[in-house]
């Protein structure tokens, strides 16, 4: 299975159009896209709890657009360090900042200047922004220090990198000796043909 995008790849084009797709759901979270959003999808499709995503704003909840649950994967502890790859909105980072407690740090990081903006304010509006850090960045790049991380949490995300061995690297790098990774995203059950490979609209599709 291929684990990184064919030679010639345009990955500055593929970013671009993940970019563009993903502010547009910061902008208008209500628009017409081709995958689920919000909280009534996240709570009936993916088994978060309804009466706890209702302690999280809706600047955050509304444009949220992930594909499982990670946080059902483990759980997260008072006075955990979590990092939040692709960070969006801020549901899930909100979530985690929430577990960790006014003794932990949680850290979202995105790409998507609209996205970074409206999960700053949701942190605000829940009253949790001293424990909260949004950085912007790229999963094959991540900002964040080496052995720093008690849990990375990803939703959706890392499907949409270019180079997963990369990315993978990455969140090794930043995780501490026995740190955990909580990932929930899509995966193919076959290989790809080259065409298909090379297609930045179906990568960012």
């Amino acid at each position: 299975m291929a684990t990184t995008c064919p030679i010639g790849f345009d990955v500055d084009k593929l970013r671009q159009l993940v970019r563009a797709e993903y502010d547009r759901v910061a902008r208008v979270p209500e628009g017409d896209f081709h995958f689920h959003r919000g909280a009534q999808y996240a709570a009936r499709m993916l088994g978060y709890d309804a009466r706890e995503l209702a302690t999280i704003p809706e600047e955050a909840t509304a444009a949220f657009a992930g594909v499982g649950n990670p946080h059902r994967i483990g759980p997260i502890q008072p006075g955990e360090t979590v990092l939040d790859i692709g960070c969006g909105a801020g549901m899930d980072l909100l979530l985690a900042a929430k577990r960790t407690g006014p003794a932990g740090r949680a850290i979202g990081m995105d790409m998507t200047p609209a996205m970074i903006e409206r999960a700053k304010r949701a942190a605000i509006k829940a009253g949790i922004w001293e424990t909260v850090e949004i950085r912007r960045g790229i999963a094959e790049e991540l900002p964040v220090e080496s052995l720093t991380i008690d849990v990375a949490i990803s939703n959706g995300v890392l499907n949409l990198s270019p180079d997963k061995i990369a990315a993978f690297s990455e969140i090794f790098r930043v995780l501490k000796p026995g740190g955990r990774l909580y990932l929930a995203d899509v995966i193919v059950q076959r290989e790809l043909s080259l065409a298909a490979r090379t297609d930045v609209g179906l990568w960012a599709a």
